[in-house]
């Protein structure tokens, strides 16, 4: 089957096809005598394996992982199991990280009153919040212009 056939049927797109071969996550497949991509069932195979990997959120380095371990018979399932119990953890931290986001704009949108005034604090915090990385940023400047990259 030709990238077109081969996207549609595994649900990940020709160009991210072709990005994933550019960089060695799977392997370049054959090709006709004009040059173009031929896909088989084993490609199809990988390349849904990758679409299910992606969609639980690993990276593209762990998918590279979980394809070298899904290729490797001899391969312990504790290696499976400790790469996705680290990714269950910063997923974990992730959805923590996200949580307090949304606890703070339910907060801050709670306090806006959201009429004709000029005064708006969510447009106040995040100005603070900007301050504060500015003011982080100058002494991080003072202590490596002072120490030298040692201060940090």
């Amino acid at each position: 089957m030709n990238i077109g056939e081969a996207a549609a049927a595994s649900g990940v797109s020709a160009k991210m096809i072709r990005y994933y071969e550019t960089i060695g996550l799977i392997a370049a497949p054959g090709r006709t005598a004009a040059g173009y991509r031929v896909y088989g069932e084993n490609d199809l195979h990988t390349l849904r394996f990758i679409r299910r990997a992606r969609d639980l959120g690993f990276s593209v380095e762990q998918m590279g992982e979980l394809l070298a371990l899904w290729r490797d018979r001899s391969r312990a399932s504790a290696d499976v199991k400790r790469l996705a119990e680290r990714h269950i953890a910063a997923l974990d931290r992730k959805a923590e990280q996200l949580l307090e986001m949304s606890r703070t704009l339910r907060r801050l949108v709670h306090e806006c009153h959201g009429d004709r005034r000029s005064a708006c604090p969510i447009l106040d915090d995040l100005a603070e919040s900007a301050d504060e990385g500015d003011d982080r940023r100058r002494l991080v400047s003072t202590i490596t212009s002072q120490f030298g990259d040692r201060g940090r």
